[in-house]
């Protein structure tokens, strides 16, 4: 497979407008990053989270970045379906995987009619589900999980309740790249949920905390097929991983330059020494998110799936 000519980023991606956002208990069995503190309604949550959604929607067409906007089905109510990266990925061979979700209401996230409304406009020949994985209990959430070095044909990713081996080789030949495995923890000595909220791979630069990976054996693996690969690393701190520096997104503008997308906290949380670095490649894009950062234990990178598919 990937016989597509291959490139890094894209210009073309989907969000979800969220119908009911909101705290999600069952993720945040395994997601440090929620927090639920009863300051807000249900209804305020949501509300606000509109706001937000539809700021970064308008950030990012101001930048010439191509988003579908998809709205969430009123019923049933899906919390986190603003986060749609977890359970479907476009790959360049015209293909498209559904994953196995760790919580049970997330799997509910899942819709054909978007599949369907994209195959409008883009070349969508085959279709591949990994979600019988869930009767095992073996869980795999998209490009949450899985950081894809596409040019390098790699796959960087931390083992966790929502990562699992087996499903990630089963991803790993359907797809032709190489993988490379390793854990990753918080400050807490939690697994981390998705490899996504402390690792970023873009065309020049990887974002990544080294200090979130205690065994060494697999921090220098890491480090070593990064720089062999041409990347700049940017070694961010666990205190930045839970500002969600880690959860940045490299897309692609229409003229070929780069631009890093981020949260507004994100962006506050780099160091002027990391700025000044990155800025040597790619341009910055960020919004404020605060209620859908808080309650949803997710950042912008997560709200955005990437479309890597061929238009018709």
């Amino acid at each position: 497979m990937f016989t597509a000519d291959i490139k890094q980023t894209t210009n073309d991606v989907f969000m979800i407008r969220p119908a009911h956002f909101g705290f999600n208990p069952e993720t945040a069995e395994n997601n440090s990053f929620q927090s639920n503190d009863g300051d807000l309604s249900v209804e305020e949550i949501q509300q606000l989270a509109m706001t937000e959604f539809d700021d970064l929607i308008r950030r990012l067409r101001d930048a010439e970045i191509n988003v579908h906007v998809f709205d969430d089905t009123v019923q049933p109510v899906k919390t986190d379906a603003v986060f749609p990266n977890n359970w479907v990925s476009f790959h360049l061979d015209s293909y498209v995987v559904t994953y196995p979700m760790y919580s049970s209401n997330r799997r509910l996230e899942k819709r054909d009619d978007i599949i369907d409304e994209l195959a409008n406009n883009y070349i969508i020949s085959k279709r591949y589900s990994f979600d019988y994985y869930e009767e095992k209990n073996q869980y795999l959430e998209g490009t949450g999980s899985m950081i894809l070095d596409r040019e390098n044909q790699m796959i960087y990713a931390c083992l966790s309740e929502r990562t699992n081996a087996k499903v990630l080789e089963k991803f790993a030949v359907l797809s032709n790249f190489r993988k490379l495995m390793f854990h990753a923890y918080d400050r807490q000595g939690e697994s981390i949920y998705h490899t996504n909220v402390m690792m970023a791979v873009g065309k020049k630069i990887a974002v990544v905390c080294l200090e979130c990976i205690t065994d060494e054996t697999e921090r220098k693996n890491l480090t070593t097929s990064l720089k062999n690969t041409g990347k700049v690393i940017i070694d961010i701190s666990l205190e930045q991983v839970e500002a969600y520096a880690g959860n940045v997104l490299e897309l692609e503008k229409p003229d070929g330059s780069a631009l890093l997308v981020m949260s507004q906290q994100a962006f506050k949380a780099f160091t002027p020494q990391q700025i000044s670095d990155m800025k040597q490649h790619v341009d910055f894009l960020y919004s404020p998110i605060p209620t859908i950062e808080k309650y949803g234990g997710g950042s912008v990178r997560c709200m955005i799936a990437e479309i890597f598919l061929n238009k018709k």
